[in-house]
């Protein structure tokens, strides 16, 4: 008998409003009505009203679905996303504008976008050469999470842009899904090398431009605003395991997941990471099965990915070893699993 999926968290995820406000007036420029599509959607429109209203990320999904079938403008989160700006992030924009440099503003972005959005992972990656700024979502029950990550990357690469100044270029633009059938909106607003069915949602560029300095920098404005994201990450201490899934959904496709790898992040030893975890009932190797079959079922459900190069993306031996875990997870394989959920047959089990 097929044991218990694992148990997820993060139902209760919500997303500020302000980065997604422009969907009202996005879906009348594109002739729909949006009375009608949030009614369809199930979402009071009045939360667009104010951007520091919050939404749950699945009605978030839900919206965007509907959004998209209305119009029958398949990038629209992609529209969407160009609209959004520093300023729609609330306070986590502003400590990224008035940090010193390109570097301490996307590493304060991946830090603190978990009070922006409840449901997604920042992570700032660095090499010799390059640096990969990417984006995902954690959460195993959205819709459209293709649409959202077209619009996290966009809104990303708008805030490079806004950053570096004119002269900054992406190296390459990652998507984590199929390539749609019409990629010249993409090619318009990137102007650079695209790959789709991608590990994750992410911009590549060179890694010199996180020395960048801002002309903006405010070290006292910036203490301010320190002090006040301090106090409500006080009033958040309980979601320490929320935090420790964020780490690890994106250290599972970059090959940084160890327990020792994720408890350095939070200065901390492997041993005290797991005593904590223990403190919430819970422990790390549960957490990275939880983050595998997420990824697992995101990868079946939005890419083109053969099975067995998800099962290397996700550090499997081979194949075999990711369809015994995925069947252990649903009671089924990979293969009829993505056969259908693409036949119409719920997006997560």
């Amino acid at each position: 008998m097929a044991q218990r999926t694992p148990k997820h968290h993060g139902r209760h995820a919500t997303v500020r409003t302000g980065a997604t406000a422009a969907i009202p007036d996005l879906l009348r420029s594109l002739g729909a009505t949006p009375a009608r599509v949030f009614a369809e959607a199930r979402v009071d429109p009045a939360l667009f009203d104010d951007p520091e209203r919050k939404i749950a990320l699945t009605a978030l999904g839900r919206l965007i679905h509907r959004c998209v079938a209305r119009t029958g403008c398949q990038h629209f989160g992609l529209l969407m996303g160009q609209r959004a700006s520093l300023q729609t992030l609330g306070l986590v924009g502003l400590m990224v504008r008035y940090s010193p440099d390109v570097g301490t503003a996307l590493r304060s972005l991946a830090n603190y976008v978990h009070l922006h959005n409840r449901g997604a992972v920042v992570t700032l990656a660095v090499t010799a050469e390059t640096a990969m700024l990417s984006f995902g979502i954690r959460h195993p029950n959205v819709e459209a999470v293709d649409q959202i990550g077209d619009g996290a990357v966009a809104l990303m690469v708008s805030m490079l842009r806004t950053l570096c100044g004119p002269d900054w270029h992406p190296v390459e633009v990652w998507f984590a899904h199929r390539r749609p059938g019409d990629v010249r909106p993409f090619r318009r607003f990137f102007q650079a090398p695209m790959r789709f069915d991608a590990e994750q949602n992410a911009v590549v560029f060179a890694a010199d431009w996180l020395d960048r300095r801002l002309p903006a920098a405010d070290a006292a404005l910036q203490r301010l605003l320190q002090q006040q994201i301090d106090a409500l990450e006080a009033r958040h201490s309980d979601e320490f395991p929320d935090q420790v899934r964020s780490v690890l959904r994106t250290g599972l496709v970059t090959g940084h997941a160890s327990a020792e790898q994720v408890a350095a992040l939070f200065s901390m030893h492997s041993r005290t990471l797991s005593r904590r975890l223990a403190s919430f009932g819970t422990t790390f190797k549960a957490l990275a099965d939880e983050g595998r079959f997420e990824i697992a079922l995101q990868m079946l459900q939005d890419t083109s990915l053969d099975v067995g190069k998800i099962a290397h993306s996700l550090d499997y031996a081979d194949s075999s070893a990711f369809t015994r875990a995925f069947r252990r997870w649903t009671g089924t394989t990979p293969a009829l699993w993505r056969a259908k959920s693409r036949s119409g047959t719920p997006r997560r089990p």
